[in-house]
């Protein structure tokens, strides 16, 4: 029988280095069939943060269809999302994208050596005033989303149809407007005979997930004549619209609490709206990046779709009776980039004991396939060095929930000593309107594997448990999201898992905030780390990019908003505990000058502290170098604070402003 060695917390030796979080990081999405192959976006670490697309031919083999410096990257709403589209072709199909440096859209066929535009230039040299989004193939145009920056500092975003013979490329007149009428569009869908087209609108102050129309458009000359609202408004968040037939959509509406299917009529065809399938259970998720998807249509008439209360499954809905029908997959993580062809059907999906992978379903034969994985099968540690996720419900302040996924320390050849309790780190999601995933993360596993402790927290205000949960964080956030972290690591502490002197947290972005939030209003945390956090709240409102500019103002209210007490910046004084702050410096979300401020304040109070800021990283690290270092740092910041030697680490200078 093998044996442990009674080892310190957070000292155990550990396979799973900082440069196994790149390998980690090659993340996949919005994977896509096209006849027999299957295609995805892969990100590229090592070749700082590019965004190849893959894809695995009919006879099995993978290859790379986008070479370098070519990057399929889209940065509409600064968060893109879906940026390719394989365009079917007797000689095969060709890959049509929106390159990441320039923002024009592309077309690569076939044996060409090199991709040709297939949009104009920007007009203002070293600033890519158009972008691209949301693409659907019509005919023999593409017609997405285009959001035009003008040289005020205003912008207009628009429907547009784009000819797939090159002739925008150098011309802008060969670009069409098909609608525009709002200040944020997505999903654009023609009709089966061409006569209409659906799609998604909303304006400031609304975030998609608290209100889109779907609206409905006469189609003359491949333009919208006239519109209506058929379905959503200011409480009302509508999700992907496709046609059923010429006279009807399928799309899913939070109306009920929950985001659920329904079949829609168009304006002027007689009917009702339809619930399709009424549960408490999400069939879609926050609409954070354009061409996200949840459900698709089989063959016989039949939607495959995801859902979930929390976990996600994916189903099979008869919309004629509405009857549902799990298909069993072993994963509890289904993303939002669900792709369907006749019987097939592609996705990216985790579990808490699988790595990240992009799956194919043979929906017919029940059955999966991994094409794809997030780490390659030779560079996933052994199981035994993995935590053992434990999904739970915890109790909040009156007796509210709190939805959390544990990952205690687990090390096949270490163990503490007897009657000692690990450290642990609470992790906050970003969004905050969104959700973290009981799945296998490595970033997480390079903490569990040395002897320490994940408390993964879906505070109130996360996404996937109701509208209602969602809307608990309306003018409360650095409230109750703080409230809900503390909780639920009192939990650990009383259940006898975590040591009350050695809790830190850590969040990135919006969990930035409510870290430093909560090291400045708690006294629960001995250590907080925020990643590219926001730190001044009304200066972020003042300065962020258009898609969130008003987003601030629900989530703290107008009166905070207009006095800002909750901002960690204005009470930096107050800060508990010794703070690490991580920042990319040409991050256009949360700027790096919020970072730069609150270290200056930290050293003001003399508050024990460290700064590192990573060149060319946006909101986001995707560089090797840069996850490389951020992890180490933070395994060092936790030792130094907490009482433990980390192994292998270089140490990290407290005290003092870094660069990366």
């Amino acid at each position: 029988m093998a044996t442990t060695t009674v080892t310190p917390f957070g000292e155990w030796p550990s396979p799973i280095a900082a440069r196994s979080l790149t390998h980690a990081a090659r993340r996949l999405s919005f994977p896509a069939l096209v006849d027999d192959e299957l295609w995805w976006c892969e990100d590229r670490p090592d070749e700082g943060g590019r965004t190849t697309v893959m894809a695995r031919r009919g006879d099995g083999d993978l290859v790379e269809l986008l070479s370098a410096p070519w990057s399929a990257r889209t940065r509409v709403h600064e968060y893109g999302g879906r940026s390719f589209l394989p365009l079917p072709g007797p000689a095969g199909a060709s890959l049509i994208f929106t390159n990441g440096a320039d923002q024009r859209i592309y077309r690569l066929d076939p044996g060409a050596a090199e991709p040709h535009p297939l949009t104009p230039p920007a007009n203002r040299e070293g600033a890519p005033e158009l972008r691209y989004a949301d693409l659907t193939l019509v005919d023999d145009e593409i017609w997405c989303v285009r959001e035009h920056h003008l040289p005020d500092g205003d912008l207009e975003r628009a429907i547009v149809s784009i000819p797939l013979d090159g002739a925008a490329g150098q011309d802008p007149n060969a670009v069409v407007v098909v609608v525009e009428g709002a200040r944020f569009l997505a999903h654009p869908r023609r009709s089966p005979d061409g006569t209409r087209l659906a799609w998604l609108a909303w304006d400031h102050p609304r975030m998609p997930w608290d209100g889109t129309e779907l609206r409905v458009g006469l189609l003359r000359d491949g333009q919208v004549t006239s519109w209506s609202t058929v379905l959503g408004g200011p409480s009302e968040a509508v999700y992907q619209p496709e046609w059923d037939g010429d006279d009807h959509l399928i799309t899913v509406s939070d109306r009920s609490g929950w985001w659920n299917l329904y079949r829609v009529p168009a304006p002027g065809v007689t009917g009702e709206l339809t619930p399709l399938h009424p549960a408490e259970a999400e069939f879609a998720a926050p609409l954070w990046q354009l061409g996200a998807a949840s459900w698709g249509r089989l063959t016989d008439g039949r939607l495959l779709c995801v859902h979930g209360a929390g976990n996600q499954q994916l189903g099979v809905l008869d919309p004629a009776t509405g009857a549902l029908t799990e298909l069993p997959l072993p994963y509890q993580s289904l993303t939002m980039s669900l792709t369907v062809a006749d019987d097939r059907a592609a996705l990216v999906a985790a579990s808490p004991d699988r790595p990240t992978a992009v799956v194919q379903v043979d929906v017919a034969g029940a059955s999966h396939e991994v094409v794809r994985t997030a780490v390659d099968p030779e560079q996933l540690p052994d199981p035994r060095w993995l935590p053992v996720a434990e999904t739970t419900t915890l109790t909040g302040p009156d007796g509210r929930e709190v939805h959390t996924h544990i990952y205690p320390p687990r090390n096949p050849e270490h163990t503490g000593p007897p009657g000692a309790r690990p450290p642990y780190v609470v992790f906050v999601h970003g969004g905050p309107t969104s959700n973290s995933p009981a799945a296998l993360d490595l970033a997480k596993a390079y903490l569990t594997s040395r002897g320490i402790g994940v408390l993964d927290v879906n505070y109130g205000g996360s996404s996937g448990y109701g509208r209602a949960y969602r809307e608990r964080l309306a003018g409360q956030w650095g409230i109750v999201d703080v409230q809900d972290a503390a909780t639920a690591a009192a939990a650990l502490v009383l259940r006898g898992d975590a040591d009350p002197r050695r809790l830190a947290i850590r969040g990135g972005s919006a969990g930035g905030w409510t870290t430093l939030c909560a090291v400045t209003g708690t006294e629960v945390f001995a250590a907080g780390t925020s990643l590219f956090g926001v730190t001044d709240v009304r200066r972020l409102a003042e300065i962020t990019h258009d898609f969130e500019s008003r987003y601030v103002t629900k989530l703290v209210g107008e009166a905070e908003l207009a006095h800002d007490t909750r901002s960690p910046l204005h009470r930096a004084d107050r800060t508990r505990c010794p703070v690490l702050l991580l920042q990319g410096s040409d991050d256009p979300v949360v700027p790096a000058e919020q970072a730069e401020q609150f270290r200056d304040a930290l050293a003001a109070n003399d508050i024990p502290h460290a700064l590192l800021v990573f060149p060319g990283e946006q909101h986001g690290f995707r560089k090797a170098e840069s996850i490389i270092a951020a992890a180490e740092a933070e395994l060092s910041f936790y030792g130094q604070v907490m009482g433990f030697d980390p192994v292998g680490v270089p140490r990290l200078p407290l005290s003092s402003a870094q660069s990366g």
